[in-house]
């Protein structure tokens, strides 16, 4: 009887083992990826803006390239130089395939980020970068809406001093042009440069 049990026990443990080393050959084995998978989503699929430099834009006018969309404005304090500054590192990080990498940049702020500010603001980070615009308030509403963005006007003691309340993750898109993650703010240059790399292999 004791033998038998020993068998049972014996076979259950090569059962086991069998099916982690099936489990490793499937696809759950890659690597995934460390911001939240949008693979499908049905909204964020395009946008018509205009660029700093006065040229309509849509998603299709980078395909080839890894696009990463992030809503700011220029005066704010602290998230969207740090988003930035990021999105520079990550470029550095992909090394020879930084060139495959384009930043794009949405103002919720198109009273004050005039295409001048802008052009001049993202020179700071990298000159391949654009700042983006809506050419109407509604417009800007609507994009905003699609793409889930939040946005708020908070009054400053002047008419020219107030703030801005936002989002502050990145929508990134494949060579394509689909959309397929959302990074967190704060995630950090390496895991946004792994995901990117993921998406270039893929």
């Amino acid at each position: 009887m004791k033998t038998r049990n020993a068998l049972h026990s014996i076979a259950a443990g090569l059962l086991a083992a069998a099916a982690l080393l099936l489990g490793g050959c499937s696809d759950n084995s890659k690597p995934g990826f460390s911001a939240i998978d949008l693979t499908g989503a049905d909204y964020a699929k395009d946008f018509a803006l205009t660029d700093h430099n006065g040229r309509a834009r849509t998603l299709k006018d980078f395909q080839g390239k890894i696009v990463v969309v992030f809503f700011g404005y220029t005066q704010c304090p602290d998230v969207c130089p740090t988003s930035l500054t990021e999105l520079v590192a990550v470029k550095k990080l992909l090394g020879a395939d930084g060139d495959k990498l384009q930043g794009l940049f949405v103002t919720i702020d198109p009273a004050r980020d005039t295409p001048e500010v802008m052009k001049s603001y993202m020179a700071n980070f990298d000159p391949t970068f654009l700042a983006l615009y809506a050419d109407s308030a509604e417009k800007l509403a609507a994009l905003a809406k699609d793409y889930k963005v939040y946005y708020k006007k908070v009054d400053g003691k002047t008419p020219t001093s107030y703030t801005m309340d936002h989002s502050a993750g990145m929508y990134i898109y494949d060579t394509q042009g689909r959309l397929r993650l959302y990074s967190r703010y704060g995630s950090g240059a390496g895991a946004l440069a792994a995901d990117v790399k993921l998406l270039l292999s893929r």
